[in-house]
């Protein structure tokens, strides 16, 4: 069975990150020194930033993925709902609310944390969607914490020079709290060394997802989801710059070797959207059971940031930051949806309609139809979400997955043979 041999690494760097936050919670609550800080930042928020403060770095929207995978939300949702949240909102804010107000997490059994360590900043960017400044502000009252937020234009055909600035500016304008909550006087220096190992993490990300464009595949959608860890919460550090190197090196020996995840790979399909995260493992066999690769997907692409530049620290990472997939217009997600399809050679796309995030469903505007008449791709449309399995069916999803690959598969033959 095809197994990718740096998930072992993968299973010691997490880890340690979180047993670093469990460090934290002793030297705080042993009422000790320490000159970490802690600070909590949305998942495509300003780390390095902070983390040229020396702030160890939070992120609520990794405690969310990770209810969801461990199927816990179920059992926390309801306690936001209670507060006056409502249930079709964004499950990661709803599921990570009600872990701390039922004071229960996964983190426990896995790590002996109680739950995330207390903040002395909260940052947050609105670029994916406004939930994460409700979400975020809520803690702040919640645990009596300062904090500051982006809010880049949205929807964007074109990120402009305008914008740019706009945004810069915004990232400056957080420097005084983040000087009041670590004690320490920004460094411009500091700053772009933080971002250069940002960047060169990222590059070799990049390269990772990038080595399937080959056939056989060295690594899945599902694959990614798990070994995107690192970039999310260690950007900015050489663990994660290290950790992509070796995944790397392990995937290209693959490519080189032509070992991949399927022998063989009667159709290639790219995943628009969120996760499911509860089902990654049933979803992973069943396109396995019908030989198709799920290669690529706007996902895991989120953390790929080709413009951070350490010669213009504040303007590349306002760059970097919005011109995401997520905050771009229909249109300019057609024209990157055009190149990916092109370079990985997809045979159809499957778009997740993720009940609570319609900021990452990309199914909702016509947007699979307009792929279909200017890509001649097929496309899918499943139901279901990032955490609350109640939206999600498991029987209805099998069949109209299945019966979709069948159809590509029946397509390719047909064409062959003409």
């Amino acid at each position: 069975m095809y197994k990718i041999q740096s998930a072992k690494l993968l299973k010691e760097v997490m880890g340690n990150y979180f047993l670093g936050m469990l460090n934290e919670v002793k030297s705080a609550s042993g009422g000790k020194d320490t000159s970490k800080k802690m600070a909590w930042c949305t998942s495509v928020g300003p780390a390095e930033l902070l983390r040229s403060f020396g702030f160890e770095v939070h992120f609520p929207e990794n405690h969310g993925a990770l209810l969801g995978a461990t199927r816990t939300a179920g059992d926390f949702i309801p306690e936001s709902t209670k507060i006056g949240y409502n249930s079709d909102i964004c499950s990661y804010l709803t599921a990570d609310i009600g872990s701390y107000l039922k004071k229960q997490t996964p983190l426990q059994e896995h790590y002996g944390l109680d739950g995330p360590p207390k903040p002395d900043l909260i940052v947050y960017n609105t670029n994916q969607c406004r939930e994460v400044q409700d979400w975020m502000t809520w803690f702040a009252k919640e645990l009596n914490c300062p904090i500051a937020g982006i809010t880049p234009p949205r929807h964007l055909d074109e990120v402009t020079d305008a914008h740019i600035q706009d945004v810069a500016a915004q990232f400056k304008a957080i420097i005084p709290a983040c000087e009041k909550a670590s004690g320490q006087k920004f460094d411009i220096d500091r700053f772009r060394e933080v971002l250069k190992l940002s960047k060169e993490a990222t590059d070799l990300w990049k390269k990772v997802l990038g080595t399937a464009k080959f056939s056989p595949s060295p690594i899945s959608f599902f694959d990614a989801t798990i070994h995107m860890g690192p970039i999310v919460v260690l950007r900015g550090t050489q663990i994660a710059k290290d950790y992509y190197a070796a995944l790397l090196k392990e995937l290209e020996d693959n490519v080189t070797k032509k070992i991949g995840f399927l022998t063989e790979e009667r159709s290639r399909i790219y995943w628009d959207g969120m996760p499911i995260w509860g089902k990654l493992r049933p979803m992973s066999e069943l396109f396995i059971q019908n030989n198709a690769a799920v290669v690529a997907s706007t996902y895991c692409n989120s953390w790929v940031f080709d413009a951070f530049d350490e010669k213009a620290p504040f303007e590349s990472s306002a760059r970097a930051y919005t011109e995401i997939f997520i905050n771009r217009s229909e249109d300019a997600k057609l024209k990157i949806l055009s190149g990916l399809v092109k370079d990985f050679r997809i045979d159809g796309m499957i778009f997740h309609d993720a009940k609570t995030c319609a900021n990452n469903s990309n199914s909702r505007f016509g947007l699979p139809q307009r792929v279909t008449e200017s890509l001649g791709i097929p496309t899918l449309v499943i139901e279901g979400d990032l955490c609350d399995l109640r939206f999600y069916s498991e029987g209805q999803t099998t069949t109209k997955i299945e019966t979709f690959l069948e159809q590509i598969e029946s397509s390719k033959t047909i064409s062959m043979v003409r």
